[in-house]
C-alpha cells in the first residue's frame, strides 16, 4: 500500500521532502526559464505570492489524489533546488509517471540523477506500482541521460504527444519496470 503522506527520502547529496513555503525562492528562480513554466504549473510572474501559490498546490497534490510532489533539496543545507513528482493517476493499471525540474544553478551536477534514482527505488517498493513512465522531449539530452542512468529504457517516440506552450511536441517515452 502506498503511503498517505509525503515521506522524506535521502541519498548522498539530495533529500526529497515535502514542499515548504520557504522553498518559494527556487520556484522564482525558474519562473523565467524558457521551458519549465510551459510544461509545469510554475508561474511565469516570478512574484513571491505566485511562487508560494505553487508551493501550496504541491502540498495539496496527495490530498487531491494526483500523487506525490517532492522538493529536491541539497542534503547538506536542505535548500530546495528543484522538484520531482510521482504521479499516480494510472495506479489502478500499475503505472505511475514521473516528472522533474531543477533550477539552472543546480543543473549538470548529477543531482537530478540522484533524486530520480531515490524516487524510483522508493516507488518500486510498492506492489501497486509495476511500471514507471517518463516523457522527455528528444532535444533534452540531460533529462533522458538521467533517465537512462536510472534504469529507464526508451520505448519509442510519441509524435505530437504533449502541447508545450502553443505547439504539440514529440516526446520520447521511457519506462522502468520491476
Amino acid at each position: 500500500m502506498v503511503p498517505d503522506h509525503v515521506p522524506t527520502l535521502e541519498s548522498d547529496r539530495v533529500r526529497l521532502r515535502a514542499w515548504r513555503l520557504e522553498d518559494a525562492p527556487v520556484v522564482q528562480a525558474v519562473a523565467d526559464d524558457p521551458l519549465v513554466p510551459l510544461i509545469t504549473s510554475v508561474p511565469t510572474s516570478g512574484t513571491l505570492d505566485d511562487a508560494e501559490a505553487f508551493v501550496r498546490r504541491q502540498q495539496g497534490r496527495l490530498d487531491e489524489g494526483s500523487g506525490y510532489a517532492f522538493a529536491i533539496a541539497l542534503a547538506d543545507t536542505d535548500e530546495a533546488c528543484g522538484h520531482i513528482g510521482l504521479w499516480t493517476r494510472h495506479l489502478d493499471d500499475g503505472r505511475a509517471t514521473l516528472g522533474y525540474w531543477l533550477a539552472p544553478a543546480h543543473r549538470r551536477r548529477g543531482l537530478l540523477t540522484e533524486a530520480l534514482a531515490a524516487l524510483c527505488e522508493w516507488a518500486l517498493t510498492f506492489d501497486e506500482i509495476t511500471r514507471l513512465d517518463l516523457f522527455v522531449e528528444p532535444w533534452n539530452e540531460g533529462s533522458w541521460r538521467a533517465a537512462e542512468a536510472c534504469g529507464f529504457e526508451r520505448e519509442g517516440l510519441l509524435r505530437n504527444w504533449q502541447r508545450v506552450g502553443d505547439e504539440p511536441k514529440d516526446m520520447y517515452v521511457y519506462a522502468r519496470t520491476r
